[in-house]
């Protein structure tokens, strides 16, 4: 049962921006690879969105950003051909008023005001703020934690010496069954609260341990976060799949996160890096339901 007094206030934080190349944003029949390495195209700067929830029980975060570190420290991405491979991937820019600690402040909050942080995933821009959130909880699927033990994590967007930080409290969570047909066709999540205000939904494709949440509450639009299952809530709409990951599974899962739209129509779907977020989050917030 959704706690009526659950969700008291939700924002949105940005800790830099970031290019990506075109065909990262939207998939082509290019191998990643291939376009990774070839592409001279850059997208215009993306905001690198973390999202904010208060909620009756404490602060929580839906990711954590980009580290400052990564433009200020040259010993922060691997060497090598893997070095040249993040060099290819994206272009940070980061001010020293952009750190995880700043962006919360600028909106009234402490960063030890924070009780839970969620990881959509563990790629370098959500885990960034890993480092100042040592009083948190930080909650990941069981499944994305275990893909940190397969062979080359590096060479898969992973880089451990700045996810598995000594003084961390970790939580590894797994999908259990939910009764709740308003989550349709999503069967399996988990009830962050206990109170159906929070619920962490397996979205796999852009990593296989991909986790969305929905916020959601009486007389509040429901918000849908989703990581990295997208870079633009319109393409999403039309099916279009991003170009890192699995794409089949990506499909599979753009068309769950659609039908959860169709059911709710209200639904406001909020990405990492999506451009409109900050006007959909505003929109949705304003709306009266």
């Amino acid at each position: 049962m959704t706690n009526e007094a659950g969700i008291k206030r939700v924002s949105m934080v940005s800790t830099g921006s970031v290019s990506i190349h075109p065909e990262h944003v939207s998939a082509t029949r290019k191998p990643m690879y291939w376009w990774l390495f070839t592409s001279r195209r850059w997208t215009q700067p993306l905001p690198i969105n973390v999202y904010v929830i208060e909620h009756r029980d404490g602060l929580v975060l839906f990711d954590t950003g980009q580290d400052r570190a990564s433009v200020t420290d040259p010993d922060y991405f691997p060497g090598g051909i893997t070095g040249v491979m993040y060099d290819r991937l994206a272009r940070f820019d980061i001010g020293p008023e952009q750190t995880l600690t700043a962006q919360l402040a600028a909106i009234g909050y402490d960063i030890g005001d924070v009780h839970t942080a969620v990881i959509s995933h563990l790629h370098q821009d959500h885990i960034g703020g890993l480092r100042e959130l040592t009083g948190a909880q930080i909650v990941v699927s069981r499944h994305e934690w275990e893909t940190l033990e397969e062979p080359a994590p590096q060479l898969r967007g992973l880089l451990r010496s700045h996810i598995d930080l000594p003084g961390l409290r970790w939580r590894h969570i797994s999908p259990e069954p939910l009764a709740d047909p308003a989550l349709a066709p999503f069967t399996t999540g988990h009830d962050l609260f206990d109170d159906g205000s929070m619920v962490l939904l397996p979205t796999p494709g852009h990593t296989p341990g991909s986790l969305s949440m929905l916020v959601r509450g009486p007389g509040r639009t429901p918000l849908l976060m989703v990581g990295d299952l997208t870079y633009d809530s319109d393409l999403l709409e039309k099916g279009i799949v991003p170009g890192v990951g699995e794409k089949r599974e990506l499909a599979g899962t753009t068309q769950m996160v659609n039908e959860l739209r169709l059911q709710n129509p209200a639904l406001a779907v909020l990405a990492a890096h999506d451009p409109g977020a900050t006007a959909t989050l505003a929109a949705a917030v304003h709306a009266p339901l």
